[in-house]
């Protein structure tokens, strides 16, 4: 049965595990001395963000605590010697944000970069606080895992089983894309052992999953007559910035970027879609047919190492070794490639950057927590979140 084999409850969380089925090839490791590289460049880039840790615990701008969150993530599943203090000190700021409504956000004040993001920020916050420490915020948690659920676009509206950065009723970015959706799919899957510490008779919260597969197989490119984009996912269903472009008809067609379709990847193997599926080996084809960790696929350097951190956890939850590639060379040894770039990229004070600001990666803090985030992905067993 290649559908996903099961689930396993450990240190480092719910891990939703899938076995790459037909096509796929046996995991590979990194070699032991690319690896020591890879973990001297960790350790200088966590060293880098405990300077940078703001009094207050945070990192980068401090109205999105989602931010903040992917410090606490990186740290929380690290060994650095300040590991307790800094998580401390960011999971009291994130902590800070918690609403009446079981959000984790600062409401928006009236202007860009004054808050908002409800969604984003309280996915992003779930899944650090879960990483940190399951039990000790598992009331937070539990309050924000209905947050997510109310999140969720319903049925009979555009977007529908997806996930924006607000709930449908809030704000200007009130609309459903797929990265929001797969950030909101995951902190749901990494914290659904809490819903077994609710009180008894307490109502459970759950998003419904069948919904966000179809959603996010809406933005999934199926088109055997276009072997550049098949296969791939795009961010929403309309507009240049989501992909969307005429065709020779006249009629909207979808354009497959790289950081998209392992959103996409990942969000059908949290949705539990089999590894034998179509929409899942379709996606693995176009990552090996666009394989690349030079830029962003169909981007460019833009959200160079928001497709870094991406890729490497669907990869990984997909249980994907290697990527064979479509009629046959060398097969993609994603963990090498990608491990190998991040270690050249490190700039001499431990941090990275991306020179484009789209995303906001000229934000070091933001990016180096990506990239912490991405090699430990890389460097960690398959199957897992």
């Amino acid at each position: 049965m290649s559908r996903i084999i099961g689930r396993a409850l450990a240190v480092a969380g719910v891990a939703v595990v899938v076995r790459a089925g037909p096509g796929s090839a046996a995991e590979t490791t990194v070699d032991p001395a690319l690896a020591g590289r890879a973990k001297a460049a960790m350790a200088r880039g966590l060293d880098w963000l405990k300077t940078q840790q703001k009094e207050n615990g945070s990192w980068s701008a401090e109205s999105y605590p989602g931010l903040s969150a992917l410090g606490l993530w990186a740290f929380a599943d690290s060994d650095h010697a300040a590991r307790s203090a800094v998580c401390e000190r960011a999971a009291g700021f994130l902590t800070s944000f918690v609403q009446p409504d079981g959000g984790i956000y600062k409401p928006a004040g009236g202007g860009r970069g004054s808050g908002g993001l409800s969604t984003y920020n309280t996915a992003m916050c779930m899944t650090a606080l879960r990483r940190h420490d399951l039990k000790r915020h598992a009331g937070i948690l539990l309050n924000a895992r209905t947050f997510i659920v109310k999140s969720q676009y319903p049925s009979g509206l555009q977007g529908a089983g997806g996930f924006g950065y607000d709930q449908e009723s809030q704000g200007p970015r009130a609309r459903a894309d797929l990265s929001n959706t797969a950030w909101a799919l995951a902190a749901m899957r990494e914290t659904q052992a809490v819903e077994d510490m609710r009180r008894p008779g307490e109502a459970r919260a759950d998003v419904d999953w069948a919904a966000a597969a179809k959603f996010a197989g809406q933005l999934q490119i199926r088109d055997a007559s276009d072997p550049g984009n098949d296969g791939g996912f795009a961010y929403e269903s309309g507009g240049e910035r989501g992909g969307a472009r005429p065709g020779p008809d006249g009629a909207v067609k979808l354009r497959g970027f790289g950081s998209m379709t392992y959103a996409g990847l990942e969000s059908m193997i949290y949705a539990e879609v089999g590894a034998d599926d179509p929409r899942v080996q379709s996606a693995l084809q176009w990552a090996a047919r666009h394989w690349s960790v030079a830029e962003n696929p169909g981007m460019g350097p833009r959200g160079l190492y928001y497709y870094y951190i991406v890729m490497a956890r669907a990869l990984r939850a997909a249980g994907a070794g290697v990527l064979p590639k479509p009629g046959g060379g060398a097969p993609v040894d994603w963990r090498r490639d990608l491990v190998a770039k991040l270690v050249e990229l490190q700039r001499e004070d431990g941090s990275w950057v991306n020179s484009d600001n789209a995303f906001w990666e000229a934000d070091a803090g933001l990016v180096t927590a990506y990239a912490v985030l991405a090699l430990q992905q890389a460097l960690a067993p398959a199957g897992g979140t």
